[in-house]
């Protein structure tokens, strides 16, 4: 069984981390192209009782897109996050139990995130901004 206190672990030891409040961990993705992703690891706990892992990222304002068509392009592109509105913005986020989860379920999981929300705020957004 991974424990918050796992994944902050590695997390922190794997990635560039940006900000720390316990908590969530805000860490920074880098790519090839100068581009580049923030991304937020958060401890939720589901009812009370059952701690789940939240990674999440911003890719943009929503007052500057046409959700229709993001919600499409998310739809057609992408097996993991969902998208919501926190704020005043557009959030990729997805959300797995610690209860028997393995690194590589988180792993890959996180990369996915960052990958789409890069995509998607340089597609509709325009920018790098996040």
């Amino acid at each position: 069984m991974a424990t918050w206190n796992d994944i902050a672990a590695f997390v922190r030891s794997e990635y560039r981390v940006i900000e720390d409040t316990g908590d969530e961990i805000r860490i920074l993705i880098e790519y090839e192209d100068d581009r580049s992703q923030v991304i937020m690891v958060c401890r939720e706990v589901l009812d009370k009782q059952e701690d789940w892992v939240q990674v999440a990222s911003v890719c943009g304002l929503v007052a500057d897109v046409d959700l229709h068509l993001l919600l499409k392009e998310i739809g057609e592109t992408s097996v993991v996050c969902g998208a919501v509105i926190m704020g005043e913005h557009v959030v990729l986020r997805h959300s797995l139990p610690l209860l028997n989860l393995d690194i590589n379920e988180f792993l890959d999981p996180l990369q996915l995130v960052a990958d789409t929300a890069d995509h998607l705020e340089e597609t509709f957004f325009g920018g790098d901004g996040y």
